[in-house]
């Protein structure tokens, strides 16, 4: 059965380039290759890994985090945030950039879903970038690396899933991904900053007196506009990181407060909700769908001798420690060219953690490591989902070269982020060690 481990993974790329979708790929190989080494008993061992993913109550927090994405997707919050935003960076060279960069770090970490983040905020921001003379690459790179943070910045829906393929905390994860997800940030800001200190025409201010505002007002205006949105913050992440709730306790907590929230503006219809309860239906069974097809896939890997071919090629390079960790990270980023993140942690991490286990790496660090990476595939051709993402509602005058052209300085800031975190652990590592309770 040695040669089957081998064989899996062209099998998959095939049916995934041939256009069927991930889930049915990754379920179809483990079917096939499950036939071939166990005949009539395939079955049974397929059945343990769906039963595996049924049972892991830890993904029950995945519909509760979409739910949340989907309402806070439907109300005002988004474009009341905007607008504050804008009255205090509206003024400066790239400020409606900046403007977008901090909406997508704050609508990431009250909602954790990737896609309603960048949609949601595109199609506010594109319309104003384009009345204002922003270059069209700016412009793209902005919106899709702003929707990426949903990846690094908790509560996201890539750590639930992480934490339960390698068996971690999801508290100390989130906890974990802080720092890197402020360090994403920070960097996306310099960037936009520089670039447009040195080259203004990229991204003009807008004209002042758009913004001739009375500070009272002002402040009451931001006042509204961010209190709604970090009170769910609190809610979430502080009833997680404080160790009074379960991480489904406390998406359960986030999805209530949406509902509070949208009532409280008048925004809560049946209309709304039976399209927030369609989208995280069909959001949800996607995402479960592909989590029973990659268990089943690594179970069958693993089981026919998978894991001991892995060990056995990380010992006959001779790698020590941080070399498994490069080779790692760098299948991680390949991977992330044809497979969406979901596929990436189903596959890789059941193989890695054992072999990262036994040099003794700190998993939460490795786990960060991973985030960052599977984050730069989330903007990186062919797949690059932010780039698809986009496409769907940007204008016509707006190509694709220029939205690849336009993430490229991104993917180079969290580059910069993952070297941050390969040279100081303690970016990952600090603040899960001071976590209590979790």
């Amino acid at each position: 059965m040695s040669w089957i481990p081998v064989l899996m993974f062209p099998v998959l790329f095939f049916l995934v380039f041939s256009g069927l979708p991930v889930s049915f790929s990754l379920i179809i190989t483990a079917v096939i290759f499950a036939l071939t080494a166990f005949g009539d008993l395939a079955f049974h061992q397929l059945y343990g890994a769906v039963q595996t993913t049924a049972s892991n109550f830890t993904l029950a927090a995945i519909p509760l985090f979409v739910l949340m994405g989907a309402v806070l997707e439907r109300t005002g919050i988004a474009l009341r945030l905007f607008q504050a935003l804008q009255l205090w960076l509206g003024h400066l060279p790239g400020g409606l950039a900046l403007a977008t960069i901090a909406m997508c770090a704050i609508f990431a970490a009250a909602s954790g879903v990737v896609g309603a983040v960048e949609i949601v905020v595109g199609m506010m921001a594109i319309p104003a970038m384009r009345r204002s003379g922003y270059n069209m690459g700016l412009t793209a790179g902005t919106i899709c690396a702003g929707g990426s943070l949903g990846t690094i910045i908790p509560p996201s829906i890539v750590v639930v899933i992480y934490a339960s393929i390698a068996q971690l905390s999801i508290g100390q994860l989130f906890a974990a991904i802080i720092i890197p997800g402020g360090l994403m940030v920070l960097f996306f800001l310099i960037y936009i900053i520089v670039r447009c200190r040195l080259r203004p025409e990229d991204g003009p201010p807008i004209d002042a007196s758009e913004f001739d505002v009375p500070l009272k007002d002002k402040l009451l205006i931001t006042g509204k506009a961010l209190v709604p949105p970090l009170a769910l913050i609190v809610a979430v992440l502080g009833s997680l990181l404080g160790g009074i709730a379960s991480p489904t306790e406390a998406a359960a907590v986030g999805a209530l407060g949406t509902f509070l929230l949208a009532a409280a503006m008048g925004e809560l219809s049946r209309r709304m909700l039976e399209e927030a309860f369609g989208v995280t239906l069909r959001i949800t069974c996607m995402i479960m769908l592909i989590v029973v097809g990659g268990t089943m896939f690594t179970s069958i890997f693993a089981v026919t001798g998978g894991g001991g071919m892995v060990r056995e090629l990380v010992s006959v390079l001779g790698l020590n420690a941080l070399g498994t960790i490069a080779l790692f990270l760098l299948i991680v980023f390949i991977a992330g060219f044809v497979l969406d993140w979901i596929s990436i942690v189903l596959i890789c991490v059941p193989i890695f953690a054992p072999v990262v286990k036994s040099f003794g790496i700190d998993p939460i660090w490795f786990a960060v490591l991973v985030m960052v990476v599977i984050q730069s595939s989330y903007l990186t051709p062919p797949m690059a989902p932010s780039i698809f993402y986009l496409r769907s509602i940007a204008p016509a005058s707006m190509t694709y070269n220029d939205m690849y052209r336009g993430v490229a300085p991104f993917v180079i800031a969290q580059i910069a982020v993952l070297i941050v975190v390969l040279l100081f652990p303690a970016a990952a590592t600090y603040l899960p060690s001071v976590m209590v309770g979790l």
